[in-house]
């Protein structure tokens, strides 16, 4: 054959022959030869390009894994009534897939045709490959409600839980789901809207008790006002939107660029890979790549699926459930770099010394195609000498690079000295119908180090190219301690013998060097929680006021635009900068920078808030049963009207109300935040042990209620009953009289 072959034609001799895919297998097949090779070049390209092949080193086969959230078309009942359903982007090698369906009790009716979302999971040693559960069937984007379910001689209504919203939906007989009277329930709209009466609602699940641990987070949401549905328009953009080709990109997809993520993570916006340098002049050097989901290319500027992203400003995290800035479609398939699906990326490639001094870096727009999805743990039990199955094949080329690497930036760290405040994550497990069954401290392995690093570098690239090329984008800013606030954090470090440099610019290092003073003593807890309370809140902004905390004069979030819209600000502000294409910023966003860095601010400080409180009612459930228990705790607030201990086995914040802390008046000294007893002299201060009874923890609220029985383990000392006639103004002035001498005491015998 002479003629050059057609599209079609390549796609069934690859399908026929799979073990002969090399561009020289194909073209000999044809009878191709001379400079008829480069049309036959164009053509494979072509099909790459359209998603139909994927070049992998020299061959070229089919893709052939589904996304974990993938686009379905239903099948019509089988015999025995199972329902199946057959991937609309299936481009592989081998048979289709068969996808077995499980729906839901509370799921709609599917028939036939139907095209849906579904969450994939892949079984073995059964007659079909994967089984899929449904997130929504497309086209439709019911809304969704919350309240309490009041029912009625034929179904019942739904009266709303939000603040001020007094529309009520009913729910017809067939369509209760056997929600109880008093229920709190989920439910989503029914049938088209009416004019007339109320709207219909289908319960699609039950709740049980308001003040149950499952109704926490749902609850959080509407009492914080984060978003959590997509209007219509927005999901009939993401449904009409294809995967990420390779025309105008990079072929990264022979690159083994790893994910490395939280055991349970459903997205993954980074991957990495790093090898030694080749470069003789950079002996004991690497090189770092780190690609990061090409959202940009899936959210445009100006259209409703940006303007719904800009509004949440980030995703939301709760322990049983996560309100995402970008639908399932996106956020979970086609923007979510999952192990062996080609995926659009942006990536870095950073160039460091052998002590992790970045010497140059680049930026690409490329397509990849992850080798592995890892978590942390399995991580680094394979470093540790402990590999799986997974991680074994790829110790060797993959990983202990990746470990090199991570080791020379160490040393770059400690040069600079970023602020050293440990900070434990703290961990909620749920049983499966939503009580939390135990609370942990997540360990922090080198694993987490090492992609933190990492990150961090790419972040510090980013700002520094946008700088270069004079581009606006939004930095992300930290800065230092107020006057005021470092005042205080030297008289504490004073009164507890050590000392906090004054006179000079602070840098990172004198409080590290505060908190190394401090390591080891009975002080220890006293000057971190006192460092961490002077510091300011960090936030976005278009103009660089530099990062405190990471001592670092530029930096900018990149790494994580599926779940933050800042980083997709300077995802844009790259291919614009880079000239990639028309999705970059636009002028409209350039204008409102300021807005919208201020717009994002706030919403992850609501996002932060409504976390804390669901945390706070999570742990209030967890402890209610252990109500009467003692505890150990520390003292990890002071006011006047009580102390807040830290609780060392959950990490929960319980009240010490003045009631229950002794049978004295307490005296409270704002300025060096302490409570003094007015007859003992006793004083109580930030840092201290606490022995501590729980009295009382409501789930509804989120508080915990406690009574302070011994201090550093040491007994209470009993107090004498307040005389009558003896005014609280008297005691006070008494205790700060006694204050005065007592610090002046401590500060003699310490110096």
């Amino acid at each position: 054959m002479n003629r050059i072959p057609t599209k079609a034609e390549v796609l069934d001799w690859i399908s026929a022959n799979p073990t002969l895919t090399a561009k020289r297998d194909i073209a000999k097949a044809f009878g191709i030869k001379g400079a008829a090779r480069i049309d036959l070049k164009r053509i494979l390209r072509e099909l790459e390009d359209e998603g139909h092949l994927e070049k992998r080193k020299k061959t070229y086969q089919d893709p052939d894994r589904l996304p974990p959230v993938s686009v379905l078309q239903m099948l019509p009942p089988d015999a025995d009534g199972d329902l199946f359903a057959s991937p609309m982007e299936w481009q592989g090698t081998g048979v289709e897939p068969k996808i077995l369906v499980i729906p839901r009790a509370s799921d709609p009716a599917l028939g036939g045709g139907d095209r849906i979302l579904a969450r994939l999971t892949l079984v073995k040693d059964q007659d079909y490959h994967y089984e899929a559960r449904l997130i929504r069937r497309i086209g439709t984007n019911p809304r969704r409600m919350l309240g309490i379910f009041r029912k009625g001689d034929e179904g019942g209504r739904i009266v709303p839980i939000e603040k001020g919203s007094d529309k009520q939906w009913q729910v017809a007989g067939d369509a209760t789901h056997g929600a109880k009277d008093g229920e709190l329930v989920e439910a989503e709209q029914a049938g088209p809207k009416s004019r007339i009466g109320l709207p219909r609602a289908r319960i699609v699940a039950r709740l049980g008790d308001p003040s149950a641990p499952r109704a926490v987070s749902l609850i959080a949401i509407h009492e914080h006002g984060i978003p959590d549905h997509f209007p219509d328009e927005v999901i009939a953009e993401v449904d009409a939107q294809k995967p990420a080709g390779l025309k105008g990109r990079e072929d990264l997809r022979d690159m083994p660029l790893i994910t490395i993520d939280p055991w349970d993570a459903r997205d993954h916006d980074d991957a990495c890979y790093a090898h030694a340098d080749e470069d003789p002049k950079n002996e004991g050097g690497h090189i770092i790549w780190v690609a990061i989901a090409d959202v940009a290319s899936a959210v445009k500027p100006g259209t409703a699926l940006d303007r719904e992203a800009r509004k949440r400003g980030n995703s939301t995290y709760f322990p049983d459930r996560v309100v995402p800035m970008l639908p399932d479609r996106l956020s979970g398939d086609l923007c979510s770099l999952h192990e062996g699906v080609p995926r659009a990326c942006i990536a870095v490639r950073m160039q460091i010394d052998a002590k992790g001094r970045k010497l140059s870096h680049s930026f690409h727009r490329g397509l990849m195609r992850s080798p592995a999805s890892l978590n942390y743990e399995e991580v680094q039990a394979a470093i540790d000498g402990h590999p799986n199955d997974r991680t074994s094949p790829l110790l060797e080329p993959v990983l202990q690079p990746l470990y090199a690497a991570w080791t020379a930036l160490v040393a770059a760290r400690n040069e600079r000295q970023p602020l050293e405040l440990d900070l434990p994550e703290r961990q909620i497990i749920l049983e499966e119908d939503g009580t939390v069954s135990s609370v942990a401290f997540k360990d922090r392995l080198d694993a987490h180090r090492l992609i933190e690093e990492f990150m961090v570098l790419a972040n510090v690239a980013a700002a520094e190219t946008l700088l270069a090329k004079k581009s606006p984008l939004l930095f992300r800013v930290h800065e230092e301690p107020s006057p005021d606030k470092l005042d205080a954090l030297r008289e504490t470090a004073s009164a507890a013998g050590l000392t906090l440099a004054k006179g000079q610019v602070l840098k990172t290092a004198h409080l590290n060097r505060l908190l190394a003073q401090a390591a080891g003593t009975e002080d220890a807890e006293l000057i971190h929680i006192s460092t961490l309370r002077s510091m300011t809140q960090a936030y976005y902004s278009p103009q660089n006021f530099g990062h405190f905390g990471l001592a670092l004069k530029n930096y900018a979030h990149f790494t994580s635009p599926i779940r933050r819209y800042s980083d997709l600000i300077v995802h844009r502000a790259l291919v614009s900068a880079h000239g990639w294409g028309k999705d970059g910023l636009s002028p409209d966003e350039v204008e409102r920078l300021e807005q919208t860095a201020k717009h994002i601010s706030d919403t992850e400080r609501r996002s932060m808030t409504a976390e804390r409180d669901t945390t706070d009612r999570y742990l209030a459930a967890y402890l209610s049963e252990r109500v009467g228990d003692e505890m150990e705790g520390r003292v990890a607030g002071i006011a006047k009207f009580g102390i807040f201990v830290k609780l060392d086995d959950s990490g929960a914040d319980g009240l010490v109300p003045m009631r229950a802390i002794g049978s004295e008046y307490f005296h409270f000294d704002r300025d060096d935040n302490t409570l003094m007893g007015s007859d003992t002299g006793l004083v109580i201060r930030l840092g201290q042990r606490a022995t501590v009874r729980l009295a009382e923890a409501v789930p509804v609220t989120g508080g915990i209620a406690l009574e302070l029985l011994a201090l550093d383990g040491k007994s209470l000392p009993k107090g004498r009953s307040s005389p009558a006639g003896r005014s609280p103004r008297r005691k006070a002035a008494k205790a700060k009289r006694h204050g005065d001498k007592v610090k002046r005491k401590v500060k003699r015998s310490r110096r």
